[in-house]
């Protein structure tokens, strides 16, 4: 093999992986990290207007430089076929950046050679990893979390009316309004939202770090940052090439995300069950049985809830690659690409899936009208009324339990069902007066809720007007 035929990084050596097809298998990126082929034309554009600054290649260098980059840049965006269609993607090359370099140099010739200068694969990559993850974070995630906290804060507003009980231990707890826990699910995605929000890595530049130590050269990492809209560069050179934390906190936060998708399609589920028969959702995310006829099965919600486990398996992987990793770069950081980008494919898969499902949900509202006495959801009512007359609430507690254990030994449903002679006689207490009915039934309980956030009608209605504002038209 000639010497112009080797890897651009092989020239030190007799031979390369290129003459082996296992190893130039085992070491290449490119069946994954093609996507980052914007990133790592922007990062090549600023890098190449810098060295044309600090006066290391001619102006007419850069013009030749950016003309076939851009060129670049449409054949892959025209390619048949999408991005993977493009030629000049080629396995001996091993990943985005030589294939993006060798087809530069292909084009213009001399001055791509010369795109390198005081750059290395190691503050390239890292450079180009910090730019997707902002860049996806932005244009794809936000959308994304905008279109669900929509649909639930929309059926809130159409179904947040609906009485229903609280579940604490999936046992009966409090009544409460369908609207506080649509906005409790519409809160917690806010919540997962503001994960993303960049405050660490990856608002910091990492160009110009060079392969770990720097570079002699002298290269304007201010103006590289400035052109990439980075925050700030990078203070350590061999951190910035070591360093894979904006990977990791962005795969942390689609972990959390895909916990709180998976907590939600699980409370729908059992909402789906014939036990509860709370919820419907659309045909189109429920199958069949392929032996029961009458089967209506939410499947959609269960892949929900079972890839929430692969997504924390991307993030242990990352965390377990960087484990045992010496500071500087090592050829194991590679393998960061394939858990973070299959972590956000399916966390954005299920986004969608998840705000689908959401605009298609409909409660029902007489089921569970027809059973909301059951369980004493007014028990932590009755006894906040007793609070109100004087009565210590551990002494309250007390005597509603006596009540509650009453009716479950005489078969009685309701606590509104005793008089005020029963209640009295029964739990010891003399402080109950005739007012007491304004505090039992699910229908008293909503109304009276009054702290902020709460669950009732009060933190309902005030929530949702909130949520409206927040998201907008």
């Amino acid at each position: 093999m000639s010497e112009s035929a080797k890897k651009p990084w092989e020239h030190a050596k007799s031979g390369g992986s290129e003459h082996d097809e296992l190893a130039a298998g085992f070491v290449e990126s490119l069946s994954y990290d093609t996507r980052l082929y914007k990133q790592d034309i922007a990062g090549s554009i600023a890098h190449a207007r810098m060295l044309q600054k600090v006066e290391l290649i001619t102006a007419e260098d850069l013009t030749a430089i950016e003309r076939g980059l851009n060129e670049i840049k449409r054949e892959i965006e025209s390619a048949p076929g999408g991005i993977s269609g493009w030629k000049g993607w080629k396995i001996a090359l091993e990943d985005v950046h030589m294939c993006i370099e060798a087809a530069l140099i292909e084009k213009i010739g001399e001055p791509g050679k010369k795109l390198h200068t005081g750059r290395s694969r190691n503050d390239q990559v890292a450079t180009d990893l910090h730019l997707w993850i902002d860049h996806t974070i932005e244009n794809e995630l936000a959308p994304l979390f905008g279109h669900l906290n929509k649909a639930f804060v929309e059926l809130a507003e159409r179904d947040g009316h609906i009485i229903i009980p609280s579940f604490t231990h999936l046992q009966r707890a409090q009544a409460i309004v369908l609207g506080g826990e649509l906005l409790a699910w519409a809160t917690a995605f806010h919540r997962a939202w503001d994960r993303f929000q960049p405050t660490g890595m990856e608002t910091h530049n990492p160009l110009g770090s060079g392969a770990i130590a720097g570079s002699s050269l002298p290269l304007d990492r201010e103006l590289t940052t400035q052109l990439l809209h980075f925050v700030c560069k990078t203070e350590n050179s061999i951190d910035a090439t070591a360093s894979r934390d904006a990977a990791i906190d962005f795969v942390h936060a689609l972990a959390m995300t895909a916990m709180w998708l998976s907590r939600w399609a699980e409370q729908w589920i059992i909402y789906m069950t014939t036990e509860f028969g709370f919820l419907t959702i659309g045909d189109a995310f429920t199958t069949g049985s392929s032996m029961m006829p009458q089967k209506r099965n939410p499947d959609m919600l269960e892949l929900i809830r079972g890839r929430c486990g692969g997504v924390y398996g991307h993030l242990i992987a990352l965390l377990t690659i960087c484990k045992g990793l010496p500071i500087g770069y090592n050829r194991d950081l590679q393998e960061d690409k394939r858990h973070v980008f299959a972590a956000y494919d399916t966390v954005r898969d299920c986004l969608q899936m998840a705000a689908a499902i959401v605009r298609s949900a409909k409660f029902n509202e007489d089921r569970i009208k027809r059973d909301i006495d059951k369980g004493f959801l007014d028990a932590t009512s009755l006894a906040e009324y007793l609070v109100t007359r004087g009565v210590p609430f551990r002494t309250a507690h007390q005597y509603i339990g006596k009540l509650v254990r009453h009716c479950m030994d005489q078969s009685v449903v309701k606590l509104a069902d005793l008089s005020i002679a029963q209640m009295k006689q029964i739990s010891g207490c003399q402080s109950i007066g005739d007012d007491v009915y304004d505090w039992l039934g699910a229908d008293n309980v909503v109304k009276r809720y009054q702290t902020y956030g709460n669950a009732g009608l009060s933190g309902y209605r005030e929530q949702l007007k909130s949520w409206k504002e927040r998201l907008g038209p």
